[in-house]
């Protein structure tokens, strides 16, 4: 019975001594700047008649097949994750308070125990390759007749003489006569359309069947508005980026935007860059403490954020970074 007895009290004894000192490894936390971003890449396709619609539709086309990509959405947010380049140990009583103090830091994100998996999703889309189609737009022939006069000899009494013959031949219609055609088509729909809806015309039209007429006419009309004003398609594209602030430096590259592919990343040079412009505010330092149980935090330093378009401004706000900031220290007991 005194050797177990002995026994217990040397345990007793050591785990007073281990609950009388506390030991944290942690880390300083940094920012990073998330971006989420939805464009629409335009892709648009000339039509085959662009160069006659001066002319027979008095107004101006698109001549080339192009490709657009439009940011419609911007959102940006600031996450914390922990700095592993700025990670720490230190130990203190429990009689101290120090656990109190670290615990109050580290609610306030000026310290991290974590290792920031903020458990994002990445999230790309890119856009299918498609080509232009004009086939089924218009419904007129591409051929014509055309009359041809020939000659051929005649022998007469004394000679041979040339008598013309006249002769209808088919050939392609020239692409300015088959803008032409459609022009013609167009207008003619167009009249229709207004004949239609003002009663001048000799069928008459009511409830529905005036509404399927006058939609079907106008159905008609697009396809031929495209051979010359050309058509696009439109494809919805959302892609994340992230960017992590640095220490002396203010330019940064936030993502592209290509012709081709949308949406890109910062280190993709097919793209358009937009650039991102991280202006701190000065922040005190602090006095630095020989203290071997102090505990280190950082002071954020507010910063102006813009995000810019050439020179158009995108996106602008202000945003505590801690990377930017200072370190102080904070006494464990």
């Amino acid at each position: 019975m005194k050797r177990i007895t002995i026994i217990a009290l040397a345990l007793a004894i050591g785990l007073q001594a281990s609950a009388q000192e506390s030991a944290v490894s942690y880390a300083l936390p940094k920012t990073t700047l998330h971006f989420e971003v939805e464009a629409t890449l335009e892709k648009f396709y000339a039509g085959p008649y662009a160069k006659y619609a001066q002319k027979y539709l008095g107004t101006e086309a698109r001549q080339q097949d192009e490709n657009i990509c439009h940011i419609s959405s911007i959102k940006l947010t600031p996450c914390v994750e922990a700095d592993q380049s700025a990670r720490y140990t230190t130990s203190f009583s429990s009689k101290g308070g120090g656990m109190d103090s670290f615990l109050k830091l580290s609610t306030q994100g000026l310290v991290s125990v974590s290792d920031g998996n903020f458990g994002q999703e990445s999230i790309w889309r890119f856009p299918a390759v498609s080509k232009a189609d004009f086939s089924d737009k218009g419904v007129s022939s591409n051929l014509t007749s055309e009359s041809t006069v020939l000659y051929k000899n005649v022998r007469e009494q004394s000679a041979y003489n040339k008598v013309s013959v006249q002769q209808n031949m088919v050939v392609a219609k020239s692409l300015e006569d088959k803008a032409r055609e459609a022009a013609e088509m167009l207008i003619n729909l167009r009249n229709t359309r207004v004949a239609i809806v003002t009663g001048d015309t000799d069928a008459t039209y009511s409830g529905e069947a005036m509404s399927a007429v006058i939609n079907e006419i106008m159905n008609l009309e697009k396809e031929y508005l495209s051979l010359f004003m050309g058509y696009s398609d439109y494809q919805p594209q959302t892609g994340t980026f992230d960017v992590v602030p640095e220490a002396g430096t203010n330019m940064y590259i936030a993502f592209r935007a290509s012709e081709t592919g949308g949406l890109v990343s910062s280190d993709d040079a097919t793209g358009k860059p937009y650039i991102l412009e991280v202006n701190p505010e000065a922040v005190p330092a602090q006095a630095a403490s020989r203290d071997r149980q102090a505990i280190r935090y950082r002071i954020p330093a507010v910063c102006s954020i813009k995000l810019m378009d050439g020179t158009k401004v995108l996106v602008q706000s202000r945003i505590p970074v801690y990377q930017m900031g200072v370190e102080a220290v904070y006494p464990a007991n």
